[in-house]
């Protein structure tokens, strides 16, 4: 929801901070998979209860996810790097529920229908972002797929699962909560396409 208003702001200090790294040689598939295993990290410590360990990771693997995209515009941006950086984002966000399920039993029911919610609203996303681009629609912003906005994006993830690492004992209100949330998402996303796809 808030992702378009804050990427413009954020992807200033995006640049700078990617400069350096630009500089040195660091490719942009290098720090996309250290978002990755950063944010792999994370789950593994979500699943075993290290909530200090899981927020510092989680928040590093998304720091980072934001850094790829602008090393790569400093240099020359790929498909592959955005297909890569899109099958590590879903990977991280699945595995950190199934982390917090492993850990925390009470909220094991709750992360199976966030987990289903997620199933749709990707779906939805991904479909919609292929029949996007083989038709030439004017959606999307300067990224490598066609995104489609909705209630919960990148930014109301990261705070979701920020609140379950620094209150693991309300996991499963948090994850009822953003279940119902990706379900209007998925909603949305499935009107929107049929409304532009005619």
């Amino acid at each position: 929801m808030f992702d378009a208003a804050l990427r413009p702001r954020v992807a200033p200090l995006a640049a700078i901070a990617a400069r350096p790294l630009a500089a040195a040689g660091v490719p942009a598939d290098a720090v996309t998979a250290a978002a990755f295993f950063a944010g792999a990290g994370a789950c593994v410590a979500a699943a075993f209860g290290s909530w200090a360990a899981a927020l510092a990771l989680w928040v590093a693997s998304r720091a980072l996810d934001g850094l790829d995209g602008a090393v790569a515009r400093l240099g020359t941006p790929s498909e592959r790097g955005g297909f890569l950086d899109l099958v590590g984002d879903f990977a991280v966000y699945a595995g950190f529920v199934v982390g917090v399920a492993i850990s925390e039993p009470g909220a094991r029911l709750a992360c199976v229908v966030l987990l289903g919610a997620y199933y749709v609203s990707g779906t939805a996303f991904l479909a919609f972002s292929s029949l996007a681009e083989r038709r030439r629609l004017a959606v999307g912003d300067e990224r490598s797929l066609r995104f489609v906005g909705g209630l919960a994006e990148g930014f109301e993830t990261i705070v979701v699962y920020s609140g379950i690492c620094v209150w693991p004992g309300h996991a499963a209100s948090f994850a009822w909560a953003f279940a119902a949330v990706v379900g209007v998402t998925a909603m949305q996303r499935i009107v929107g396409a049929v409304r532009l796809l005619g």
